[in-house]
C-alpha cells in the first residue's frame, strides 16, 4: 500500500462504532460477500475498501479502483468491460483489457457508484450475476472473480426509490453495508490528530505529537464541526504544520476557518427558518384518534416528540434519522403513519397558506 493508507486495524483509535465497523468489514470480506460502504465526503472509504483488500486473502492480487462519477458516459463501458481489437474507431491495436479482467483474482472497488449510469447499471448487473464479461466486440464471454466493494455518498435506497438506481443492483451490492460515521460523530478524534501529526513529524510517538500542540489549539481542533472529516483535519494540520514557526504548534497556525467563527450565510438562514417553520407546522398538526379497540389509547407524545426530534435534526433524510432512532427505513415509516405524522413535503400547502405565521 501507499504510505497515506493504512493497515484496517489503524484506522480507528478507542472509537467503539469504527471497531464493531472494522470487525464486520473484516468478516464481509472472509466469507467473499459484496461489500457497501456508505459515508459522507472525506470520511474514509477508499482507505477503508484498500484496507480490507489488504486484509482479504487477496491481498497479493490486484486491486482496481475506478470512479464511475470522474469517467465520461461514453467511456465507462470500455473502461470496466475492455474490448477487442478492432471493436470501434480509434481502439488500440491490441485491444485492452477492462477493469473487470484487471482485477480477476483481486478487487475490484468501485466508487461513487451511485452516479454511474443507469444504462451501465444492467450490464454490471449481468456481470455479477454470471461472473463473467464480455469485451466490446468480443464473442465468447471471459469469466472473472473479483471481490466487489462499492461507494457512494449517496442514500442509494431513496435512489431505488426514485428510480434513478437499479433495485435488483441495490440488492446485489449491498450485501454487507458498512456506513462510516462522520468525523464530528467519532470519539477518537485527539488520538486522529496525534497520528496525523505524526505523519508530519516523523520520529515523534502520538504523546510527543500531541505536546507539540497549544491548549487552545488542541481545544479547538476538537471542537470543530469538521463537515470534511477527515480529509479536511488532515488538510488543515498539514496546513498549521506548514506554517508553525516555532516548536509549538499554537492557535495562531490553524487555518483561519477554524478559529474565526463562520458567517451564518443568508441562504443558510432561509433554509434553517424554513426547516424550524416546517417542524411547526408537523408538529403542531391535530393528531387523528386512534381506532378504537376496546381499551382506551393516548397517542405517545414523548415517542412523537423524539422522533420529530430527529427528523429535523437530519433534514428529514429518513435513512439518517432511522440510525439515530434505531429503526430500520420501513419502521420509522410505520411509525410515522401510526403516529399521524406526515413527510415534510406533504407540508408545503399548509406552510403556503400561512396558517402558522
Amino acid at each position: 500500500m501507499r504510505p497515506d493508507y493504512l493497515a484496517i486495524d489503524d484506522l480507528c483509535g478507542t472509537d467503539a462504532r469504527m471497531r464493531d465497523l472494522l470487525s464486520r468489514g473484516k468478516r464481509f470480506v472472509d466469507r467473499g460477500l459484496p461489500v457497501l460502504i456508505l459515508g459522507e465526503t472525506g470520511t474514509g472509504k477508499e482507505f477503508l475498501a484498500r484496507a480490507l483488500h489488504e486484509y482479504s486473502e487477496r491481498r497479493a492480487q490486484a486491486f482496481v479502483a475506478i470512479n464511475t462519477a470522474s469517467l465520461p458516459e461514453h467511456l465507462v463501458e470500455s473502461e470496466l468491460f475492455g474490448y477487442q481489437r478492432g471493436a470501434f474507431s480509434g481502439a488500440l491495436p491490441g485491444g485492452m483489457k477492462g477493469k473487470l479482467q484487471q482485477a480477476d483474482g483481486g478487487t475490484l472497488f468501485l466508487d461513487e457508484i451511485g452516479d454511474m449510469p443507469y444504462a451501465l447499471q444492467t450490464r454490471l448487473l449481468r456481470v455479477l450475476s454470471e461472473r463473467e464479461v464480455t469485451p466490446l466486440g468480443a464473442s465468447r464471454p471471459v469469466p472473472v472473480n473479483v471481490q466487489l466493494i462499492c461507494a457512494t455518498h449517496q442514500d442509494l435506497a431513496s435512489a431505488v426509490a426514485e428510480g434513478t438506481f437499479r433495485e435488483d443492483l441495490y440488492y446485489r451490492i449491498a450485501v454487507g453495508v458498512l456506513t462510516l460515521p462522520t468525523l464530528r460523530e467519532r470519539d477518537d478524534k485527539r488520538e486522529l490528530i496525534a497520528r496525523m501529526l505524526c505523519d508530519e513529524w516523523p520520529g515523534l510517538r502520538a504523546d510527543q505529537a500531541l505536546a507539540r500542540l497549544s491548549p487552545d489549539a488542541v481545544a479547538c481542533l476538537l471542537a470543530h464541526a469538521w463537515p470534511g472529516n477527515l480529509r479536511q483535519m488532515r488538510a488543515a494540520l498539514r496546513y498549521a504544520c506548514a506554517v508553525m514557526s516555532g516548536h509549538m504548534l499554537a492557535m495562531d497556525d490553524l487555518p483561519p476557518e477554524l478559529v474565526m467563527p463562520t458567517p451564518v450565510r443568508r441562504s443558510d438562514r432561509n433554509v434553517a427558518m424554513h426547516e424550524r417553520d416546517v417542524r411547526d407546522a408537523v408538529a403542531s398538526l391535530p393528531v387523528a384518534p386512534p381506532i378504537d379497540t376496546g381499551a382506551q389509547t393516548s397517542p405517545n407524545d414523548g415517542e412523537r416528540d423524539r422522533i420529530l426530534q430527529a427528523l429535523a435534526q437530519h433534514r428529514w433524510n429518513i435513512s439518517a434519522a432511522a440510525r439515530t432512532l434505531g429503526f430500520c427505513r420501513a419502521s420509522l415509516y410505520r411509525k410515522l403513519k401510526q403516529l399521524r405524522i406526515p413527510h415534510v413535503r406533504d407540508c408545503g400547502d399548509v406552510l403556503s397558506a400561512g396558517h402558522f405565521a
